[in-house]
């Protein structure tokens, strides 16, 4: 997308809103399955959790990807926008048995990630096809909050208590299909990926009758001018090797498996945002906009920086400015950040904002959420309408009259 598309969607649409760019998902969806064209059955399951817009789901549905997701709901909306309940990978971390029993009852693939949960449902479905998900004790990712498979995290099954969860499942008699992973998210060195192949895969020489390994994903994508990202293609040569030669030691081939979510949206992501006032103090020019960390919590939440533009006068003088929202308390996108000159007016797009925006937003100080807009062929399609005062009081109920208030 060029600026002067941008431009033309916050016109028509209005701001804030987030625009996703469909050519680049495609892009992203078509790259990383060339780089494992030499894995015979591979298959892409999109994380949805990073985005769920079900214009966007069915976007990936018809490129021919599966789904990953973590809750109930997920597995709902997934349902709604199509697709096949076996393309459906459910993934999900402290939920009850109830929850994952209803999940099992539409059909979709239960992955377990702890050895209560393993045994109590093994005992009671033991036919049910169940993959398992393993904590590799490997540090990864570019974020304490997004590291998830090392030996303090919350997620997975320690594969130090392999032989604990072998013994269950050898006592339910279980019907385990796999073995999945997830190191976390950012992850720069593929090394450490490989090296958490390498514990995968012995893991999975414990299982007779598996069908499929699940890498996960996290992998680092671009946030600024020459930042550096997961290198695809070397992963995809050196790992496709090491599966194929384990599909042959282990006497069947398996499927390959990757959960990518941020790798396919962010980058077609940008999120607008309208200049409501620039403000000079004694030391700092602050461009204050029409949004706040209700719509975009990355920076706040996770340090993160999304590059910022001035659209609306891309080559003007360059000045510093710290982009703060219309939020009551100290919410910052950027400090002393370089960009063309701001006047009050002007649309700033930010950057890399397909991933993990949209769907952190929230209604904090009864803000409204923004509008979603697909760039499709050229043109700009709303997905999802701006919030109006009517949703704010949707789910609320009043206190009936005859209650006496204090």
């Amino acid at each position: 997308m060029q600026s002067k598309d941008l431009l033309q969607v916050a016109e028509q649409f209005g701001s804030p809103v987030y625009v996703y760019d469909a050519e680049k998902i495609q892009f992203q969806y078509n790259r990383l399955s060339k780089a494992f064209s030499k894995v015979s059955k591979l298959r892409i399951n999109y994380a949805m959790k990073a985005l769920s817009n079900v214009a966007i789901l069915q976007l990936l549905r018809d490129m021919g990807s599966g789904l990953d997701t973590v809750s109930i709901q997920e597995v709902m909306l997934g349902l709604h926008a199509g697709y096949e309940p076996e393309k459906i990978f459910y993934t999900p971390n402290g939920v009850s048995l109830e929850e994952i029993e209803e999940v099992n009852a539409m059909g979709v693939q239960i992955n377990i990630d702890n050895l209560s949960i393993l045994e109590q449902f093994g005992t009671k479905y033991p036919e049910v096809p169940v993959c398992i998900r393993i904590n590799p004790h490997v540090m990864a990712g570019g974020n304490a909050n997004i590291s998830v498979g090392h030996i303090d995290s919350k997620f997975g099954i320690s594969v130090h208590q392999l032989p604990h969860l072998v013994r269950i499942v050898e006592n339910t008699k279980m019907n385990i299909v796999g073995i999945h992973m997830h190191t976390g998210s950012d992850i720069l060195d593929i090394g450490v990926f490989l090296y958490a192949a390498e514990i995968l895969f012995d893991a999975a020489k414990s299982f007779k009758n598996l069908e499929f390994l699940d890498f996960g994903s996290g992998f680092k994508v671009p946030y600024k001018k020459d930042d550096i990202e997961t290198d695809i293609e070397e992963l995809g040569k050196k790992l496709s090797k090491r599966f194929n030669a384990f599909c042959v030691e282990y006497g069947k081939e398996l499927t390959l498996i990757f959960e990518p979510g941020k790798f396919l949206v962010s980058e077609a992501g940008c999120f607008l945002a309208k200049v409501n006032v620039v403000k000079q103090t004694t030391s700092t020019v602050f461009a204050g906009i029409d949004s706040g960390f209700n719509h975009l919590i990355r920076p706040m939440f996770y340090g993160s920086q999304h590059h910022i533009e001035n659209i609306s006068h891309p080559k003007g003088k360059e000045r510093f400015y710290s982009v703060v929202g219309y939020i009551c308390e100290t919410d910052t996108f950027a400090n002393n950040r370089r960009i063309a000159e701001i006047k009050e007016g002007d649309i700033l797009s930010f950057r890399n904002a397909g991933a993990y925006c949209y769907s952190m937003a929230s209604n904090y100080n009864s803000r409204y959420k923004p509008a979603e807009v697909l760039w499709m062929n050229g043109e700009g399609h709303l997905i999802r309408a701006h919030e109006t005062f009517e949703d704010i009081l949707r789910n609320q109920i009043p206190l009936p009259q005859a209650v006496e208030t204090v």
